[in-house]
């Protein structure tokens, strides 16, 4: 019983795979590679930094507590410290390093809001910095520590 007599290509041999997987991933290639290239901010490009943010030395001693100009001061819920590449540092990772860093505190309670740790020549670049960090911790007569 002759059921199709119709002539089928045939199978595609190791090596004709072989070169389209090859030009498959060539292609690929082509596409992802000038995504790697770009510079990171770390490595050349700047940064912009809120007007608000000041210059300081910061110091974490808790996840939830740091010195900043050498005054301890409470980090907000959600404080965000980021690297000189710009990505998210999660503090307990560099508790008890000290960074040169800009950083913006909140207007309402004065905790640390965001930090950014420097390059080299990021702190080469003139900021107003801050001495005096107010806090909101209160004594029992009502006076606020600065």
């Amino acid at each position: 019983m002759n059921r199709c007599n119709t002539p089928t290509s045939a199978p595609i041999s190791r090596r004709q795979h072989t070169w389209l997987v090859a030009l498959a991933c060539g292609a690929l290639m082509s596409v992802v590679m000038p995504a790697a290239a770009q510079v990171e901010p770390g490595l050349g490009m700047n940064r912009p930094f809120p007007e608000a943010a000041l210059r300081g030395t910061l110091t974490l001693s808790t996840t939830a507590e740091a010195v900043l100009n050498g005054k301890s001061i409470r980090m907000a819920p959600g404080m965000r410290l980021f690297s000189p590449q710009n990505t998210l540092v999660m503090a307990h990772t560099v508790l008890g390093q000290t960074f040169k860093v800009n950083y913006v505190l909140e207007a309402s309670t004065g905790m640390l809001h965001a930090a950014w740790i420097l390059t080299e020549r990021e702190a080469a670049q003139p900021r107003k910095g801050s001495d005096s960090t107010t806090s909101n911790i209160t004594t029992g007569s009502g006076a606020v520590l600065k």
